[in-house]
């Protein structure tokens, strides 16, 4: 018994990596040399989310201690985002993150802002 327990262990530890890591590493490349463009506003969407789900929890981090599931509840929330079946990350920032920067940047510059610079003018 005690080394199936030491084997779920094992596993415990690396389902964190893969789920968050590994997994959209290998799909974001996937989508890079895709032709489609859906799968990359996907992954961008993902590291966009992972990279602000990590520093809110570095700074949180003293909090989180006191709170035993965290990391099994963030696994489970990456997992949600990345597979494919409930496109979790593209959802969010549709909804809430994209939202946000159309309200902000809805006057004058919205267009550089999410586009890039105007047509026929070179970028600097």
């Amino acid at each position: 018994m005690g080394h199936f327990y030491a084997f779920l262990n094992y596993l415990y530890a690396l389902s964190g990596p893969t789920v968050m890591l590994l997994y959209p590493l290998y799909a974001s490349v996937q989508a890079i040399e895709s032709p489609s463009k859906l799968d990359d506003e996907q992954w961008l969407a993902y590291w966009i989310l992972y990279s602000f789900l990590t520093l809110m929890e570095m700074m949180i981090q003293p909090w989180l201690k006191w709170v035993p599931i965290w990391y099994p509840l963030k696994v489970a929330f990456v997992a949600w985002l990345v597979l494919p079946q409930f496109k979790g990350a593209a959802f969010i920032y549709e909804k809430f993150v994209r939202e946000r920067l159309l309200r902000r940047y809805s006057g004058r510059g919205k267009d550089q802002f999410l586009h890039g610079s105007p047509k026929g003018k070179k970028a600097s």
